[in-house]
């Protein structure tokens, strides 16, 4: 049975007659009684009793009368439920990204957003290089945001963020008067380092030639972690400027320039090119690229091919 087919049943209940349900639902009344033989056919019990020319609901007839009104009014409400949408979206939105991100780049994104789609939930997935990419493309996230370059073609990359990775270390340390840091310079101090990511990735690549005579003291998977053991003289870390402006502001931390080229950062908003984008996932884009703009200048690139 199909809706229409209950949408032509309830009329003929509603109106009596089968020749005046006709009208109503712009058919034939060959057509109309067809329909309601196909119904009880399929439900193998018969709706209608005929007496003459009046018609009167059965037992059974009375039954799936009720039923089908509910089936109808739970489509409508379904129907109003989705038009809804475009006035005020519902639902929830998962964003990937790694801790800092989220806790350095993305608050001023999550505030102006919630104030615009109140009724969207987001979930962050904190996830790590790759793992972004991996979540994105799996489908288990709706956006991520991840270093770039990225090199996959289901992905739309839109750069949003450009900051610097430095040298982190106390006030007073040995290095802390330094213009610039290069590897051979770190030789002799103990490194605390990022777990993974690509952001560790890119320092192991830095530091190569120095590899065997560098002192890696320990592996943090947190920022927060890291400034703290920093500030507490356990060592020099490297961490994005974005990240380090409250403790540079207020005298805790000094972060110095890695040479002989600064390391940049450039984060990319990434969403698969395939995937149906709802309203507030199009918000989302929308807000991230005014916040990008406002603070640092954006723009669309190309995907990884």
């Amino acid at each position: 049975m199909d809706l229409d087919q209950l949408h032509t049943f309830l009329e003929i209940v509603r109106l009596k007659s089968f020749s005046k349900a006709a009208l109503t639902c712009f058919r034939t009344q060959p057509a109309i009684s067809a329909q309601v033989r196909q119904l009880e056919q399929e439900l193998n019990a018969t709706l209608f009793d005929r007496l003459g020319t009046r018609i009167s609901l059965t037992t059974a007839g009375k039954i799936f009368a009720d039923y089908c009104e509910q089936i109808l009014d739970l489509r409508r409400r379904a129907q109003d439920a989705i038009n809804e949408l475009d006035k005020m979206p519902r639902g929830e939105l998962i964003v990937a990204a790694n801790e800092a991100t989220c806790l350095y780049v993305l608050p001023d994104v999550f505030g102006e957003f919630k104030n615009l789609f109140p009724n969207v939930q987001i979930q962050v997935d904190r996830s790590y290089g790759s793992r972004v990419v991996d979540a994105v493309i799996d489908n288990l996230a709706d956006f991520g945001i991840c270093q770039l370059p990225i090199q996959e073609k289901k992905l739309q990359v839109v750069l949003i963020h450009t900051d610097e990775l430095k040298l982190i270390v106390p006030p007073g340390h040995p290095l802390a008067v330094a213009a610039s840091i290069t590897p051979e310079d770190l030789i002799h101090h103990p490194l605390l380092l990022p777990k993974a990511g690509t952001t560790r990735s890119r320092l192991n690549q830095w530091m190569e030639n120095v590899e065997d005579n560098t002192q890696i003291s320990m592996e943090l998977d947190s920022t927060e972690m890291i400034k703290r053991f920093v500030m507490a003289g356990l060592g020099v870390s490297f961490l994005s400027t974005s990240s380090l402006a409250e403790e540079i502001r207020e005298g805790k931390l000094i972060a110095i320039s890695l040479a002989p080229e600064p390391m940049l950062r450039r984060l990319g908003l990434i969403y698969r090119k395939d995937k149906a984008l709802s309203k507030a996932a199009l918000g989302f884009i929308q807000v991230i690229l005014n916040q990008a703009a406002s603070t640092s200048g954006t723009g669309l690139i190309a995907s990884g091919g």
